[in-house]
């Protein structure tokens, strides 16, 4: 986005604007009992501090109540040990400034079609300034300032990555580095496969690789902790059957079908719905919507991961966009606000109200659907991204755009 000079006045209101709006998400996470707030970030900042201090890192819990252990893998604690060498009052607000940060530049990729269009680009700041507003109270983005989460971060490195026009960096670097900080990023991996973007790709599993190898070097007996013990565990990351597990897997563990058919249609699920996504993310990127395309591969890495909590659903921001588009069609316009509706409001909390309520014939089916309700809702929108939305695209994104390996849009 270029900013005008005449343009700066209105960037500094809207700030003004965003700030007041979010205070109230702010005010109230950053005020609870310390043995409450921002949870996620105190296990970044434990994780940092093991490692200052010389003590095993996937050995230690954070304090009670929460007894949070650290999940990620070596090279996250790594990272973290300079929010270990702050102040937890420091660290509160530079990590819950960082995370409005990353999603003042993932609004700002993701929605640059209705930004750069022609109708609203004079009320750039403003619209940008809405947008903000109301990505920021859809419910898997306040649960990263609840949680001081790294959602949010990761969501933008990869949509910069795959939708920057001419990067300052090397193209698959930021996939790269996501992917050896969290896991679940490497779904990207397979993207770039798909659609053949074979130096973006090498780039990508190169800074991943490195990342990856590098503790070994530095912190070998946490590596080694990590890859043959602490990665092997699924219930280091808690309650699988937790209402806030949307993934796939999470919903069927909450049937209580006996564990072992519940593997094996979790992984027919998986296969049946990678190949749809990936299929359509392709698709996607060979019509030159790559923000389309990144939103399915993102959905991808909440509904296959064995564990998907409600705020790995910050990916939601992007699909938002792919469904807007350039704001030009009505039609888009009222779905996009439907299922930032549905994202706003604690869906699957209804459905376990609904449980509680125990109203025959009623509670236990018609509960359990709404309890699962948002990673019914990724299924639902990976089909509308990959199957409905190519039928409402302009005509002139439908022309059978293909990519060539450097990333150029080539006509066929």
């Amino acid at each position: 986005m270029r900013v005008s000079r005449r343009q700066w006045w209105a960037w500094a209101v809207v700030a003004l604007v965003v700030v007041a709006a979010v205070t109230p998400l702010v005010h109230t996470w950053l005020t609870n009992p310390d043995d409450q707030r921002l949870v996620d970030l105190d296990v970044y900042r434990t994780g940092g501090q093991m490692l200052l201090d010389g003590r095993p890192v996937y050995d230690y819990f954070t304090p009670a109540p929460q007894l949070l252990p650290f999940t990620y893998p070596p090279i996250a604690a790594m990272l973290a040990v300079g929010l270990a060498a702050m102040s937890w009052e420091t660290a509160q607000w530079v990590w819950t400034g960082g995370i409005f940060v990353a999603l003042a530049v993932t609004v700002g990729f993701s929605f640059r079609q209705v930004l750069g269009g022609e109708a609203l680009r004079r009320y750039m700041p403003w619209v940008f300034g809405l947008l903000m507003v109301l990505c920021v109270y859809l419910m898997p983005i306040r649960d990263q300032v609840r949680f001081g989460q790294v959602d949010i971060l990761l969501v933008a490195l990869c949509l910069a990555d795959c939708v920057a026009k001419r990067p300052w960096w090397p193209r698959g670097f930021l996939i790269g580095l996501a992917t050896a900080v969290k896991l679940t990023p490497g779904v990207f991996l397979i993207y770039l496969l798909v659609t053949r973007q074979w130096r973006t790709f090498f780039m990508a599993s190169f800074v991943a690789a490195v990342l990856t190898l590098l503790p070994f070097a530095v912190i070998p007996q946490d590596s080694i902790d990590f890859w043959f013990s602490a990665l092997l565990d699924p219930e280091r990351l808690g309650a699988n059957a937790a209402t806030t597990n949307q993934s796939m897997r999470g919903m069927l563990i909450r049937l209580y079908l006996p564990e072992p058919l519940t593997t094996v249609i979790w992984l027919a699920l998986v296969a049946a719905v990678g190949w749809y996504g990936f299929r359509g993310a392709r698709d996607a990127y060979r019509d030159g919507d790559s923000v389309t395309a990144v939103a399915l591969v993102g959905l991808m890495a909440v509904l296959l991961s064995p564990v998907a909590w409600i705020h790995h659903l910050a990916w939601v921001v992007v699909v938002l966009a792919a469904i807007v588009g350039d704001g030009r069609d009505p039609v888009r316009v009222r779905v996009a606000a439907g299922v930032w509706l549905f994202y706003v409001v604690p869906v699957p909390w209804w459905g376990v109200s609904l449980k509680a309520a125990d109203i025959p014939g009623v509670s236990v089916v018609l509960g359990k659907i709404v309890q699962n309700g948002f990673g019914l809702g990724a299924l639902a929108l990976v089909w509308l991204l990959a199957s409905w939305l190519p039928k409402r695209r302009p005509d002139h994104l439908n022309l059978g755009t293909r990519y060539a390996v450097d990333g150029r849009r080539v006509a066929e």
